[in-house]
């Protein structure tokens, strides 16, 4: 299991780490249960140590400047030597078990990596098994948020929408059994339960905790809900399901079907994302042709093309998509296709930022991993993770800022047209500094009220309207 594991690690993250690196960090996995146990690294030789005890040595030397299959086979050698040292000498390995020991060794690798990869054991694997054919739907996704579990999106309509819960509510309890980062798998057998019965959540939002009681529905709540105001077609994007695409182009269908929109208003404010292949179809829904983006890895597989190979079925019809610092993953290739292709123009905040893939492998313990092996790009090549999208009309700044923005778009000019087009210059990797300057022209924040009136004053000025699109995309 440890060999197939650091092999897709060696092979496939997006950025390959030094076998001895690996070694060290997976070994500090062990302090992280014993803080007696201390695992050092001194030139070419690492060693195990419980205080003043050597426990084991061994050479840095076999485990590098070979194939990632080789090196992999010996770096698991030497961590299950290791481990077994560790595990006669101390108690406290002992009692958290196997599962855990091996565990934590992943987190302390993938706490050097990056925030995405991680390694699930077999009973989180069978709970989120559990969970993806669930008996009955809350209308709310459960992530590993940092420390903590958090919401990753709510459907709309669903259980948990009524209820006032929203993506970035962090989970505190369910039914009392307080959780952490660490049990992801645990939280989702708890929620799971039959059709009508009921489940208490604690949720917590800006410091208050409060309690929620949900009702589970046999169904889950659509992800796509659209209505007509003031001749224009209002579409929102809660999450990328498998039904995303249908209910999409449904609404697009209807909205269309007597009497053509002035324009169209795509919300994807608060979505965290979902299926990667859906948000695909979504941007495909308003382009004819040509890239919708592609992704980019270390491994020849990770390098990937998504076109677009279908007809607009907005006809031409001036397009706004609405993103806010919610906005997350497959919601942001959403926003980020259909402004780089000038199809559309983005309102609102910079989004979160969250552009990296991760491959998942089964591994013979019948746990997982999940390894970053490729970067999102937009079709002129900006990457998206760290920088996020940027609006082309900003409503993050305030009222005053806000009016100055859609004037300036309205006389042809607009004020976000120098900070696009330095984020189409940018390409991977983008220092920490230039992220924060990019994302610092437009601060992400939560959607608000100004979002709709922005994107309605574009849509009645097509002045405005062609200024925006000659800002966002190349």
């Amino acid at each position: 299991m440890l060999a197939d594991s650091l092999r897709l690690v060696l092979e496939r993250h997006l950025e390959r780490p030094a076998p001895g690196d690996l070694a060290l960090w997976s070994l500090r996995g062990l302090s992280v249960l014993d803080p007696r146990i201390e695992a050092t690294r001194r030139g070419a030789e690492i060693a195990l140590r419980v205080e003043d005890r050597v426990l084991a040595t061994a050479p840095l030397a076999p485990l590098a400047g070979r194939d990632a299959a080789a090196s992999a086979a010996a770096l698991a050698n030497l961590l299950g030597g290791f481990y077994e040292a560790g595990w006669r000498t101390s108690p406290a390995l002992r009692r958290a078990g196997p599962e855990r020991l091996i565990a934590s060794g992943f987190e302390e690798v993938f706490n050097h990596l990056d925030p995405y990869s991680r390694y699930l054991t077999p009973a989180e694997v069978r709970a989120v098994r559990e969970r993806r054919v669930g008996q009955s739907a809350l209308g709310l996704r459960i992530a590993v948020d940092g420390e903590a579990l958090a919401v990753a999106a709510v459907t709309p309509g669903g259980p948990a929408a009524l209820a006032g819960i929203r993506a970035g509510d962090r989970l505190v309890a369910v039914e009392g059994r307080r959780l952490g980062a660490r049990d992801p798998g645990l939280a989702a057998a708890l929620l799971e339960g039959p059709e009508g019965s009921m489940v208490r959540l604690s949720l917590s939002r800006a410091g208050r905790v409060r309690d929620v009681t949900l009702t589970r529905e046999a169904e889950p709540a659509e992800t796509v809900t659209a209505q007509r105001r003031e001749e224009i077609l209002w579409i929102r994007i809660g999450s990328f399901s498998a039904l995303t695409e249908r209910q999409l182009t449904a609404a697009l269908v209807d909205g269309f079907a007597e009497r053509a929109p002035r324009g169209v208003v795509l919300d994807l404010r608060g979505n965290r994302g979902g299926l990667l292949g859906q948000a695909v179809a979504v941007a495909d829904a308003f382009l004819a042709d040509g890239l919708v983006a592609r992704t980019e890895g270390r491994h020849p597989d990770a390098t990937r093309r998504y076109e677009a190979g279908g007809q607009d079925l907005a006809r031409g019809q001036p397009v706004v998509v609405l993103v806010d610092g919610r906005t997350a993953s497959a919601a942001e290739i959403v926003a980020l296709a259909l402004a780089d292709r000038r199809r559309a123009a983005v309102v609102g905040s910079a989004t979160m930022g969250k552009g990296l893939i991760q491959l998942v492998a089964p591994l013979p313990n019948a746990g997982e991993i999940m390894v970053t092996w490729s970067r999102v790009l937009a079709p002129s090549g900006w990457p998206l993770h760290g920088i996020g999208v940027l609006p082309v009309l900003c409503t993050s700044l305030g009222p005053q800022a806000l009016a100055t923005g859609l004037a300036g778009l309205q006389a042809g000019q607009a004020p976000m047209a120098a900070t696009l087009a330095r984020q189409r210059a940018a390409r991977a990797p983008v220092p920490a500094s230039e992220q924060v300057a990019l994302r610092g022209a437009c601060p992400a924040a939560e959607g608000r009220q100004a979002d709709l009136q922005a994107a309605r004053a574009l849509i009645e000025s097509p002045a405005a309207y062609a200024a925006a699109l000659a800002a966002a995309g190349p």
